[in-house]
């Protein structure tokens, strides 16, 4: 079963350099309305208004006009499961979440396997607070990662954090506690991930794979570990554990990409700091996440 999501209305007031473009030019250059959800607003009908007469997107609009656009209402899949777990919440308004997932938490459930996840704490925590939103991950962390998640509580935020990643303006870091002492205070991957043939999870580095740049700071080294500050300029699947174990230091409790035994100790992968612009107000936001106490056990 499925149910449709709140409707979201969007709402702005024209400034004076904008005064006198079509209503088109100000979604789509000013605001960073995508061409497709444009034209999908466009096919519902009743979803622009400027000073609440309903407009095309041919009409020219003048500087403290109110402009307002509904959104499509989006399908709220029932395949996630709810679930009702803690959520550690760092920031939330009408636009976006911004979570500290913990360990052991899927982000969103494979289509096979419906287990709890931070998708469905998520859509409980909407529903516990009268939300009718879907789930956007605009990053995802595996499994054992812990740390910073942003959640868009619609398409349009969906879309313009995804273009400010795609832009390298969504900036993330991360902290690692990799095994072997890195002999190095500074340094940088540049080498290209592409799928392993004979697996459909595993990654590997491959002139075939996709460009990947991955920046580094040894930041402590005790017996030996080294804890690694990371900052990303790519996103591929799997980048830091596959850079750092072709580097030759794999993550401590990674078994897909250092030691094939079986480990007790989950990977130790961090997401602490996210920088951002928000999607509806432009301004910059900068969130951080607290080290979980089992990363300071190795350095005593």
């Amino acid at each position: 079963m499925m149910n449709e999501q709140s409707p979201i209305v969007l709402s702005w007031y024209v400034t004076r350099q904008c005064h006198g473009v079509t209503l088109k030019s100000f979604l789509r250059e000013q605001k960073n309305l995508s061409r497709k959800l444009l034209a999908e607003i466009k096919f519902q009908g009743g979803g622009l208004f400027v000073n609440g007469k309903e407009v095309t997107v041919k009409e020219t609009i003048y500087e403290d006009d109110h402009i307002e656009v509904t959104l499509p209402p989006e399908i709220i899949s029932k395949k996630i499961m709810k679930a009702d777990l803690p959520l550690e919440v760092i920031y939330e308004d009408d636009h976006l979440l911004v979570v500290n997932k913990p360990s052991g938490l899927v982000t969103i459930p494979t289509h096979d396997v419906n287990e709890p996840s931070l998708a469905g704490a998520v859509l409980q925590h909407y529903e516990n607070n009268g939300w009718g939103a879907t789930f956007h991950a605009v990053n995802r962390l595996d499994r054992d990662t812990t740390g910073i998640v942003i959640i868009a509580k619609h398409r349009y935020a969906h879309e313009v954090l995804a273009m400010q990643q795609r832009a390298g303006k969504l900036e993330r870091e991360y902290i690692a506690v990799v095994h072997g002492i890195i002999p190095w205070q500074f340094g940088s991957v540049h080498a290209p991930i592409a799928r392993k043939p004979t697996s459909i999870i595993e990654r590997v580095v491959s002139e075939k794979g996709q460009h990947a740049v991955t920046h580094f700071e040894t930041i402590a080294s005790h017996h030996h570990y080294s804890m690694v500050k990371l900052r990303l300029e790519t996103g591929r699947t799997h980048q830091i554990r596959v850079h750092m174990a072709w580097l030759g230091y794999p993550l401590v409790g990674d078994t897909l990409y250092g030691s094939r035994s079986s480990e007790k100790r989950r990977t130790l992968l961090h997401s602490y700091k996210a920088e951002f612009y928000h999607p509806f107000t432009g301004e910059h936001h900068c969130y951080s996440a607290p080290l979980p106490p089992r990363y300071a056990t190795l350095f005593k």
